[in-house]
């Protein structure tokens, strides 16, 4: 798609001043703004915290949330009743899922001072068991 609109861009710049402006904005939207619509999202748990690292185009790696094992209430499914007591409250949220309907979320509830935050994620068996030695009593299954 980005040689294709490359060329497109060159294309039309042979023509007039203004196409080829339009071809230069064309040509760096497609390096620029492409790339950061495939978002990756990875999970590193190391000694009671959790990372949330975007991963932009397969390339570029951006830390975007850390957070003490400590602060979290609970972590459970997102179709859990054990969810349905924090469903009154309101939360600042945040989702580092695929959104995929074949996988199976889990939820983060934690404060951090005044805030309430709600996080969405999709742990692997392993992330699950990990956070589970750490802290058997704030995962729910």
């Amino acid at each position: 798609f980005m040689i294709v609109a490359a060329i497109f861009a060159v294309f039309l710049s042979l023509y007039n001043i203004p196409t080829f402006l339009i071809s230069l904005a064309i040509i760096f939207a497609v390096i620029y703004f492409f790339p950061r619509l495939n978002v990756v999202y990875e999970y590193v748990f190391v000694d009671g915290q959790l990372d949330f690292d975007k991963i932009f185009g397969g390339v570029k790696r951006k830390s975007d949330l850390r957070i003490e094992l400590e602060q979290v209430q609970i972590i459970a499914p997102l179709d859990s009743h054990t969810l349905d007591q924090y469903k009154e409250q309101s939360f600042k949220t945040k989702n580092y899922s695929s959104r995929d309907p074949n996988t199976k979320p889990y939820v983060i509830i934690y404060r951090k001072g005044d805030s309430a935050y709600k996080i969405i994620f999709e742990p692997s068996e392993d992330l699950k068991k990990a956070i589970k030695l750490k802290a058997p009593r704030k995962i729910v299954e």
